[in-house]
């Protein structure tokens, strides 16, 4: 009784220990007698004890591997190092479990041999500025290579790209004098830009002043005309009054005495008499001697 027991026991735990479990993103391999047989894909699973083993565990996620720095020379025979990141994705877990021993150290000795041929065909320069034409040539390349290993290359990049020291030297020396040189032509277009803006300051500094000065004669000519007009209109009101008021030849006269007398006591050195005023003078003059002569 305790011996059935015990296989009883016994058997329940082998049941148990041949009960799979496939995890998300996951496929098992299955042989039977060392030939394969079947792939199991997610889920609960039962394996045949001692007919059946699981061959091989297979990561159907997408994974990235950086492989170590590759010697290369370029066209122009520059020595460089360079060091790329695939990114690749198992699509048939058969295909990988028997396509290709050791299928990261395949991968990594095509990408190696890719990357030599495509760099040996480009110069230094070329190399440096066409990282996205390398990338895809190789993506390409190795796509085609490992698709019968069931692997498929999503992407290919060019992590660094380590050039000779004297190279390196080189290219710095050359960067620095092409920031030397946009720095010199930057400096070259804010003095221009500074003077330009100066010139046209003074151009339309100069523009205003013309224009205020110009304004100013106008409003000097205009208050000039004005007031020779308005003395104009006064010397008219003045001769229309005095010929309404009717004078007699004796008030006339007194005005104009008292006119040159005025005019006598300005700056000029000649005066002009009328020969009317001239003749009163005279009249004026007899009878003053006249008057003289009857007090002796």
């Amino acid at each position: 009784m305790l011996a059935l027991y015990i296989l009883i026991i016994l058997a329940i735990l082998v049941i148990v220990a041949n009960i799979k479990i496939v995890p998300q993103a996951y496929a098992f391999i299955i042989e039977r007698f060392g030939a394969y047989h079947v792939t199991w894909n997610v889920g609960l699973h039962f394996k045949v004890p001692v007919l059946e083993k699981v061959a091989k565990k297979v990561n159907l996620k997408e994974q990235v591997v950086d492989f170590e720095p590759q010697g290369v020379i370029t066209k122009d025979n520059v020595t460089m190092q360079i060091d790329t990141v695939v990114f690749f994705q198992i699509t048939d877990p058969k295909l990988f479990a028997y396509g290709v021993e050791r299928p990261m150290m395949a991968i990594e000795n095509l990408t190696a041999t890719t990357l030599r041929n495509i760099i040996g065909d480009m110069e230094l320069d070329e190399t440096l500025t066409s990282r996205d034409i390398v990338n895809t040539r190789m993506r390409s390349i190795l796509d085609e290579a490992t698709d019968p290993w069931g692997i498929k290359i999503n992407r290919v990049e060019l992590k660094n790209i380590i050039p000779p020291r004297e190279i390196q030297d080189s290219m710095e020396r050359q960067m620095k004098a092409e920031r030397e040189r946009r720095e010199a032509i930057l400096r070259a277009e804010g003095e221009k830009k500074s003077a330009i803006l100066v010139a046209e300051g003074e151009k339309e500094s100069a523009i205003l002043r013309a224009e205020a000065a110009r304004e100013s004669a106008i409003r000097q000519a205009e208050g000039e005309a004005e007031a020779i007009i308005k003395v104009q209109t006064a010397i008219a009101e003045g001769i229309k009054l005095v010929n309404e008021a009717n004078p007699s030849k004796g008030t006339l006269t007194l005005r104009s005495f008292e006119a040159l007398e005025k005019v006598s006591e300005g700056k000029a050195t000649k005066l002009i008499i009328p020969s009317e005023i001239q003749s009163l003078a005279g009249l004026a003059g007899a009878l003053k001697e006249t008057v003289t002569e009857d007090k002796k």
